[in-house]
């Protein structure tokens, strides 16, 4: 009898505490605080993602808890440049990639180019060969390295060795892709867009078109080359035959990969994390494991080397038999130990490309937060009919590079960009112009140019050319009725290297010695130009609070 009792209690509180919900929150949806009206009615009104929890690490991904940090600072400074003044930074919570974009990471992305646009259309044959990796970097005049020439890229023996050859500007765009691509499957995961895409591949054999992200989220009807409607998913509604479309506000949609600042990736190298004691660092820390030695202290593997670089002229790799790093040139990634926060290959197998363009110091006056040289604001372009145009393969625009090299900086189906303009920036205080790359440039009397008494605020490219501060050679590339015609700089009055392509590659390769294994160190190369020693790694930005636990302690803590 007792027990009747208690389940008919049981049972009528749970009908009570139904009926308040449902009472409070009008049949199951949430009550806005602003208004009162309810928010994801089935009726319609305001839609929103209430039940949002926390953003999920993208493919490939780790999380990186973002802090405060000394950016620049080395424990050897024997050249005394004045390229690296340490400085106080805070860089705010991202994902980076556990590993460099591998080859056969690489090789998907030229697959994609292939089928989607197809190197045989006269329309987009640039598209394919201005991806290719240049993989002639590995010759020598006086090495015979014809073997990483003809099967580093492609042969399966080097399918999980870091992709070499890759511009700065193939780099970003291996990112956009990247970016679009995992949207694309959270979108079908999610149900807004039929799993048929998943192959490049509609129903009657053909591909869809290409989609971007961007393209979605401004004029959804657009993307696919305006098939969408054919390819939605099953939260289409079939009664009414209306198509839904995911916003930013869905949750769905991931933030852009894209390559890391430099204070990113510094940051992440150090892994200053390990040595945290409270809100002290404890202890010293020259590479991105702990100690003063590139050689593991661990009784199993003492002796053997923690990264993949060039210990002395002529060695690469050790003496045969036992071999002190495992490698005489990149290694297969995941070959070395991750440093604290589980990023592999920091220090050592191949340099890595990061998203700034190179000054010679870090300007920390102008800026201590998410500091990044290199912002040029863009917006979509708006068309007569209201709406952003999308570019087409009539419309695609393609860059011709110092080098001579071809490159697609605008796909079919994405959105056509243009600078901001006067309507942005107006009385704005935080930026006043698209471009900012020669922000400061380094020193109050180098603002503008090095000639300080200079009234001039609207100089002509000559006049930069002549009184610029960074007066780099210019490469000059025409075409002719012979096709391309490349012309040498032959100005004496060149004063240095650095301009706004010169880009920043961070860490230690196979081929640099142990010196450049230290995080703060920082070099520079000409965004255009590829080696066999640098690739690259992702990173993506974190929505949300800037720690996946709340800020509490782990037992790692």
């Amino acid at each position: 009898m007792r027990m009747r009792s208690i389940k008919f209690l049981l049972t009528a509180l749970v009908i009570s505490s139904a009926f308040v919900s449902c009472k409070k929150s009008g049949g199951g949806t949430d009550v806005s605080r602003g208004t009162g009206w309810n928010i994801n009615d089935k009726d319609g009104g305001f839609q929103y993602n209430t039940s949002y929890t926390e953003q999920e690490a993208a493919p490939g991904l780790v999380f990186v808890e973002g802090g405060t940090f000394t950016m620049g600072k080395v424990q050897d400074d024997v050249m005394h440049d004045w390229n690296n003044s340490p400085n106080q930074q805070h860089v705010q919570s991202f994902y980076m990639d556990e590993t460099e974009v591998t080859n056969i990471m690489y090789l998907e992305y030229l697959d994609w180019i292939k089928r989607v646009f197809p190197p045989s259309n006269e329309n987009y044959k640039n598209i394919y060969i201005g991806a290719l990796p240049d993989t002639l970097v590995w010759r020598s005049p006086l090495g015979f390295n014809e073997n990483m020439t003809n099967n580093y890229l492609r042969h399966p023996s080097y399918a999980e060795y870091p992709v070499v050859g890759v511009n700065w500007i193939q780099a970003t765009e291996f990112a956009k892709w990247r970016t679009d691509r995992v949207n694309e499957k959270s979108l079908v995961d999610e149900g807004y867009i039929d799993r048929t895409v998943m192959s490049n591949k509609s129903e009657d054999g053909e591909s869809p078109g290409m989609f971007s992200t961007e393209t979605y989220l401004n004029n959804p009807t657009s993307t696919y080359n305006g098939a969408i409607d054919s390819l939605q998913g099953r939260k289409q509604n079939k009664k009414d035959s209306v198509s839904v479309f995911a916003g930013r506000e869905t949750g769905a949609i991931y933030p852009e990969y894209r390559l890391p600042t430099e204070a990113e990736w510094e940051y992440a190298a150090s892994s200053l994390n390990g040595q945290r004691e409270y809100n002290n660092i404890r202890g010293r820390k020259k590479y991105p494991w702990s100690g003063e030695y590139t050689r593991t202290g661990d009784r199993k593997t003492r002796g053997d080397q923690l990264a993949n670089f060039k210990q002395g002229k002529g060695d690469y790799g050790g003496i045969a038999g036992w071999s002190d790093d495992r490698a005489d040139i990149t290694n297969e990634v995941k070959s070395y130990p991750p440093n604290d926060f589980g990023l592999y290959d920091m220090a050592g197998n191949v340099a890595e490309w990061v998203a700034d363009i190179y000054r010679p110091i870090v300007d920390d006056q102008a800026n201590d937060f998410n500091y990044y040289r290199g912002n040029v604001y863009t917006k979509p372009k708006i068309g007569e009919d209201g709406k952003v145009v999308v570019v087409t393969a009539e419309t695609a625009q393609y860059d011709t590079l110092v080098d001579g090299k071809i490159v697609a900086r605008t796909l079919p189906g994405e959105i056509a960009t243009e600078p901001v303009g006067e309507e942005q920036t107006y009385l704005r205080t935080n930026y006043n112009k698209a471009d900012n790359r020669d922000y400061r440039d380094g020193d109050p009397q180098s603002t503008r140019f090095f000639d300080r008494f200079s009234d001039d605020n609207n100089p002509t490219a000559e006049e930069k050319n002549k009184f610029g501060m960074y007066n780099s050679p210019q490469g000059v590339v025409s075409a002719d009725s012979t096709g391309l015609v490349r012309q040498y700089d032959q100005s004496n009055s060149r004063t240095t290297l650095i301009d706004n392509h010169a880009r920043v590659y961070k860490g230690g390769s196979w081929k640099d010695r142990a010196y450049w294994l230290d995080p703060a160190q920082r070099r520079y190369y000409p965004e255009y130009m590829a080696t066999n020693y640098i690739g690259f790694r992702c990173a993506m930005s974190k929505v949300g609070a800037k720690s996946t636990n709340g800020g509490r302690k782990t037992k790692a803590d």
